[in-house]
């Protein structure tokens, strides 16, 4: 993984928090973005007008939905490389994931938010003023890939407590500098 070579540049790291819609991401990766101060950024918010109404609409987003979209968040990261960044993005499938990083030269540390069927779909609904309706949770439990080389936090605790672990988490990572 490490480039060995001496005039490689440091970068800071760049982090997506992830999981289905309604588990906190957003949350979490704000919090933590603020703590580490560096950018958040939000996937929702290069969602083109289409992918949003689609959703809008009751109807999951599919693959060819998604990949201008994970373009464009490929691209955002790309532009936080040296700074570091937060990134909120559901990136349910491993190819999304890897679309993520298609343009950066450390990967990604994935931040994996999950939780019960019950607990997610209750928050979803408690919400107000989002574009994606409760009922649409179960297409993407359906499309999750559970990420293989990510840090999980069950989101039964609460925001505050996941964003510490996570802290904790950093900290001893850089300490046994894995």
């Amino acid at each position: 993984m490490s480039k060995n070579s001496p005039s490689s540049t440091h970068h800071s790291p760049l982090f997506l928090v992830m999981g289905v819609s309604g588990c906190g991401k957003s949350t979490v990766a704000k919090v933590l973005s603020e703590t580490l101060k560096i950018p958040f950024i939000e996937a929702d918010d290069f969602h083109p007008e289409a992918n949003i109404l689609k959703m809008k609409n009751g109807q999951p987003l599919d693959d060819n939905d998604r990949e201008p979209w994970l373009q464009n968040l490929a691209k955002e990261l790309f532009q936080n490389e040296k700074s570091g960044a937060v990134l909120a993005c559901s990136a349910l499938k491993e190819k999304y994931r890897h679309t993520l990083n298609s343009l950066i030269s450390n990967p990604l540390q994935v931040i994996f938010l999950e939780g019960s069927f019950e607990l997610i779909k209750n928050r979803m609904e408690q919400r107000a003023g989002h574009f994606m309706p409760a009922h649409l949770l179960q297409s993407q439990l359906d499309t999750l890939e559970k990420p293989k080389d990510a840090w999980i936090f069950n989101i039964q605790d609460d925001p505050k407590t996941i964003h510490l672990q996570i802290l904790e988490k950093i900290k001893t990572t850089n300490k046994n500098g894995s």
